[in-house]
């Protein structure tokens, strides 16, 4: 199984490693941290309520032990918390800076709050600070990047708690004071070398032990490097490390000395893999990222991960799929090293193939959801066993786990400016995958940013249709959120890319939805001409089932405006153009809203017999919700007649065909005025 795509098995660690998880040292740090929880504010002492959670601030550079402190409280204290831990990373592991939003859009989404797709950095910090409102929670803010990104996270909630871990002060957020981290204590420290080693080594000679944990100056990094080098080397004694750290000289940091030694120890194919995860999206990598980077197996790269783990050099993920972290403070010494020993091209060729296998694996994530497909069947047939999924369940299992990656090999394709063709196909089955697995609303914040980073592309490329379709996509979501104006915005930037694409489909598009925003925004005048320059251009190309719609979309426009004569002219035109097409349903749904519309006109008898055609049509249809209001609308027209006995047949037919039972009050049920067009953002409400 171990070259298969959904390999489950967890990893395995064995001795030192399999322990790495207990925390040691640190007890007066802790202390401190626990009783600043605690701590008399200056609001308090000035008298005032504290209008905001209070803030502990873990300061100290990248292999330091800061993230692991600041876990080791969060694990003490969250009792406290009844409504849970929030954790987010505000930076890249190259130490550029997460955008406020994304980072609250995860906060959210561990809150289970759905989150408008497109909405900015503000509206979700407020959403979150209002979720939070009534919450006791507690935040953990790893690797900020500045004061502004916790303040903008900051709950204004004085019953929760927001644990940062930065390399310095937090300055601008008030009554913080930073623990700062220096190395561990000599005792705890030799403890961390005893994990890797065990004791013997350790005893016999315990001066040399010292002289390692101070050529590392106690940093808890340097000596899990340290630890793994020994573990590896069962007859090296401890002197022999420290002489060689010595040997090193005094240039650069103690993890970056004892990075180089370990480095230079490992096999050449097991190093080289260690340098190419430096290219690895989010710093996350699965055996199939390690096997791109370095054109092995799937199944030699995963045991080479297994033993980078084991030597400190790796995290392993409590993931379902094997997933593996880069620890943030080797990640600029990973990429050094990189740029040391492969040339330029050679970096580019394993990114390359890194997200050509992303692109496959998509790929087959998207086909397994497709068996019913005799080419979905083939394609998937001649894909290598490696890159096949056993079952959709499985293919949405990694679509998931990898989600943080998937998004971050998007953004990293887009932002590298080189190899904008492999990035256009990696969005491209992304987006598919997600609206697969996911479906289309709960994929839509994702999809938004995806959008987004296409449009990048195509501007960057001068590639028109690309670029009308991301737009087109943007703002059918910005529609779909409220934000109407951005929308047409979009939408008219759509329609000039469509003209200079000459493309037919995406012109007539951006037009009729140009004229759904301005319908959406209460210019009738504008919508009705926008939905007329559509029509004209479907009407040219004989594209007569988008044309009898976009007659009801004007019909729609007419019946806001109050203009009931040419809603009626418009709805006759549908009714023609459906039943020449031989839709039954939508002739049905026409013929109801043109009843519709001769009643706001003042002519009940003429909607009276249009109605009842409509109800035939509907029947014809199986329409069985569209037979009843019609024929609860019939009663209501005939008691208006003066007919309460021919009403009350009507109801009776109505309630029969939704199985009801009688009701002397039942009403019909709710229908958007434009039953021609599945989209429509608005309800119609007809003026007087």
């Amino acid at each position: 199984m171990t070259d298969q795509a959904v390999d489950t098995g967890g990893v395995q660690l064995s001795g030192h490693a399999a322990t790495e998880g207990h925390f040691l040292g640190r007890t007066r740090e802790l202390k401190e941290l626990r009783a600043d929880i605690e701590r008399t504010g200056l609001d308090t002492i000035s008298g005032r309520k504290a209008p905001r959670a209070r803030v502990l601030l873990i300061a100290g550079r990248p292999g330091s032990g800061r993230s692991a402190l600041a876990g080791e409280l969060v694990r003490q204290v969250a009792g406290r918390y009844p409504d849970g831990v929030l954790r987010a990373r505000l930076a890249e592991p190259d130490g550029t800076p997460v955008p406020v939003e994304r980072a609250a859009r995860e906060l959210l989404a561990a809150l289970d709050v759905p989150t408008p797709p497109g909405a900015d950095e503000d509206d979700l910090a407020a959403l979150l600070r209002e979720t939070l409102a009534e919450r006791r929670a507690l935040l953990l803010l790893d690797d900020a990047a500045g004061a502004e990104q916790v303040d903008a996270l900051l709950p204004d909630a004085p019953q929760c708690l927001l644990v940062a871990v930065s390399a310095g002060p937090l300055t601008g957020i008030a009554d913080v004071r930073p623990c700062t981290l220096g190395g561990l204590d000599t005792k705890s420290a030799l403890e961390l070398l005893t994990r890797y080693t065990g004791s013997v080594r350790i005893t016999v000679d315990p001066r040399s032990a010292e002289q390692l944990v101070e050529a590392c100056q106690g940093q808890p990094a340097a000596l899990k490097l340290a630890g793994g080098w020994l573990a590896a080397r069962p007859k090296a004694a401890v002197a022999d490390l420290a002489k060689q750290l010595h040997a090193e000289g005094d240039e650069g940091t103690p993890l970056s000395r004892v990075f180089r030694l370990v480095h230079t120890a490992l096999p050449a194919p097991a190093a080289r893999i260690l340098r190419l995860l430096s290219l690895a999206p989010a710093g996350l990598a699965d055996p199939h990222t390690a096997s791109a980077l370095a054109g092995c197996s799937v199944g030699a790269a995963r045991t080479t991960l297994d033993d980078l783990v084991a030597l400190g050099l790796l995290r392993a993920l409590d993931s379902p799929l094997p997933q593996y972290e880069v620890p943030g403070c080797l990640h600029s010494l990973l990429r050094t090293a990189a740029e040391a020993y492969e040339r330029p091209a050679e970096l580019q060729l394993a990114r390359a193939r890194m997200l050509e296998r992303t692109v496959r694996l998509l790929q087959s994530c998207r086909a397994i959801t497709e068996t019913d497909s005799p080419q979905a069947r083939e394609k998937l047939q001649v894909m290598p066993r490696a890159l096949r999924f056993p079952t959709p369940r499985a293919a949405a299992d990694w679509l998931r786990a990898r989600r943080p990656a998937l998004l971050a090999s998007a953004r990293l394709a887009v932002a590298d400016g080189e190899l904008d063709t492999l990035a256009r196909r990696l969005m491209s089955q992304l987006v598919r995958a997600m609206v697969a697995h996911l479906g289309t609303q709960a994929a839509a914040p994702d999809l938004y940013g995806i959008h987004q980073l296409v449009l990048d592309v195509a501007e960057r490329r001068r590639l028109p249709r690309e670029k009308a379709a991301a737009l087109l996509n943007l703002a059918d979501v910005d529609a779909r959120t409220g934000r109407t104006a951005e929308a047409l915005v979009r939408y008219r930037a759509a329609l000039d890319a469509g003209r200079e694409a000459n493309d037919p489909y995406a012109i007539g598009r951006a037009m009729e939805s140009v004229g759904g925003a301005h319908l959406e925004l209460g210019d009738y005048d504008r919508a009705a001409d926008w939905f007329g320059r559509a029509l004209a251009q479907r009407l040219a190309r004989d594209e007569r089932a988008d044309a009898a719609r976009l007659y009801g979309r004007i019909a729609t426009a007419h019946t806001y405006a109050g203009r009931y004569g040419e809603a009626q002219r418009a709805w006759r035109a549908a009714v023609a153009g459906h039943r020449k097409n031989d839709d039954v349903g939508a002739h049905a749904r026409a013929l109801s809203e043109l009843a519709r519309v001769q009643e706001y006109a003042g002519r009940p008898e003429e909607s009276l017999r249009t109605c009842q055609e409509a109800a035939e049509w509907a029947g014809r249809a199986e329409d069985r919700r569209l037979q009843a209001a019609l024929q609860l609308r019939l009663a209501d027209t005939l008691e208006r007649l003066g007919d309460p006995a021919a009403a009350r047949l009507h109801r009776g037919a109505a309630e029969r065909i939704l199985g009801e039972e009688p009701s002397d009050g039942a009403e019909e049920p709710d229908r958007p005025e434009n039953t021609e067009d599945a989209c429509e953002i608005r309800s119609a409400s007809p003026k007087d």
